[in-house]
């Protein structure tokens, strides 16, 4: 037998050799991957099952609290059965955190909702003739609308919405001159040339 082969035959025994003592230690740990594995997965569906009966009984006008860990789709239900009643504020706790656990297009819809709740709160005050109550509520619309804009630059009922709180502050003048917004719009992407027809439409 040559050289060669000895090294085969002997290299092939050391292999078997190890194999043979690291078998039972590495089925334990191959078993201990699949509980682990199988863990995460019950949770995930656990979770996944949690979030769909909130987004369900939420859809159905069922009052259900979700947890502001909870998935971004049930947080957004959440916002939209809050914005729907005008409880801005609570809709607001839901907005912020949605904002550090969504993804750029659930996180724009949620302050698309939150601002046509607030807007809803100025139209509300202006037709009571509560100019001055109506201030704040349309900045803040004008603000959220901002937001899911930059958010989603694409998103058509933002700008439209964004285009009717404009319209409602240029009607008002004395609004922009007490508070201004805070955000800066670019109007590259906004409609902040008004009055007018925004560019698109006939």
């Amino acid at each position: 037998m040559t050289v060669f082969a000895t090294w085969i035959v002997i290299l092939r025994d050391k292999a078997h050799a190890l194999w043979r003592d690291a078998r039972s230690s590495l089925l334990v740990a191959l078993c201990l991957v699949l509980v682990l594995a199988a863990a995460a997965f019950l949770t995930e569906w656990r979770n996944a099952v949690a979030a769909n009966d909130a987004i369900e009984a939420l859809d159905e006008g069922r009052d259900i609290a979700v947890d502001a860990n909870a998935r971004p789709e049930a947080l957004l239900a959440r916002i939209a059965f809050l914005a729907a009643r005008n409880d801005v504020d609570h809709a607001r706790a839901s907005v912020e955190a949605l904002d550090r656990s969504g993804g750029d297009g659930i996180r724009a819809r949620g302050h698309y909702l939150l601002g046509n709740a607030l807007l809803r709160k100025a139209f509300d005050q202006i037709q009571r003739s509560e100019l001055e109550a109506a201030n704040p509520f349309v900045n803040l619309a004008k603000r959220e609308y901002r937001r899911a804009l930059q958010l989603a630059p694409d998103y058509w009922d933002a700008k439209f919405n964004l285009d009717v709180a404009a319209r409602l502050v240029r009607d008002f003048p004395d609004f922009e001159r007490k508070s201004g917004d805070e955000l800066s719009a670019d109007p590259k992407k906004l409609w902040t040339d008004i009055p007018g027809k925004p560019k698109g439409l006939p």
